[in-house]
């Protein structure tokens, strides 16, 4: 099911795109360790030119039809001389997530505030160490490594916003703080639940039923709920948040 979605996805970006497109590369949870029940397709392209708003339209209209069924679709889309030589923040051209879906369907094709898009410096390194080309050459032809102050950074930027979404996305709050904890300390990129299983030891035993349940919710599919968690979840959150923050090299790196 997900390899008839993949080729979906493809044949609207090849479609729209043409020879525009020089490759395209799974990442994410398909290729880190599997997918599991709520993961995200996750995919980039790499483009010769930038997109024009016609092109961003029809790529709009075409992913509605193509993500949630059965999986939501991350579609990112950067522009070759703008990701090689690197420098970092990094830009993007496009990209097409679930969490924007109400603005697509409103006309929107570029809801986001900004092209620069430190998020890309992780999506980069997962597309390197995947090494998943779906079309196109391998992703080391096209990519440099990502260095460890613009990783660090970049999974540093978004704690304080992500804290504000903890309340409408528990179980990603959760996993996602993780996920930059376990990073930031390895510098390697890692599943949602394999960060969880790297940080559930290093937890507090009363922050560990929180973490826990996340996982048990992203890879058993377990009902997604937390009203009972509230004041558990927030502790956890501050907890791990602090935890961030006091990391060496977070600071450095901003």
């Amino acid at each position: 099911m997900a390899d008839d979605q993949i080729e979906l996805l493809l044949t609207s970006v090849r479609d729209v795109l043409g020879e525009v497109v020089i490759g395209a590369y799974l990442h994410g949870s398909a290729v880190l360790g599997g997918l599991r029940p709520r993961s995200d397709l996750d995919v980039m392209v790499v483009a010769t030119r930038p997109t024009a708003h016609a092109e961003k339209q029809r790529l709009v209209s075409r992913l509605l039809a193509v993500s949630l069924r059965p999986r939501p679709v991350e579609l990112t889309i950067v522009v070759q001389n703008e990701i090689r030589p690197w420098r970092y923040p990094p830009r993007m051209d496009f990209q097409y997530g679930e969490w924007w879906r109400s603005e697509f369907e409103r006309g929107e094709v570029e809801p986001w505030t900004s092209a620069t898009n430190p998020d890309l410096a992780p999506l980069v390194r997962m597309v390197l160490l995947s090494d998943t080309p779906l079309l196109g050459p391998a992703p080391s032809d096209l990519f440099e490594p990502v260095p460890r102050r613009d990783f660090v950074q970049a999974l540093a930027h978004g704690v304080d916003e992500l804290l504000t979404t903890l309340e409408s996305d528990t179980c990603n709050v959760v996993l996602t703080l993780a996920r930059i904890w376990c990073g930031v300390v390895t510098d390697q990129v890692h599943s949602k639940d394999g960060a969880a299983e790297w940080v559930l030891p290093r937890l507090p035993p009363e922050h560990r039923p929180i973490l826990a349940r996340a996982r048990a919710i992203y890879v058993d599919d377990e009902e997604d709920g937390w009203d009972d968690l509230r004041l558990e979840a927030c502790a956890y959150a501050e907890h791990v948040a602090a935890k961030i923050d006091r990391l060496p090299g977070v600071h450095s790196a901003s």
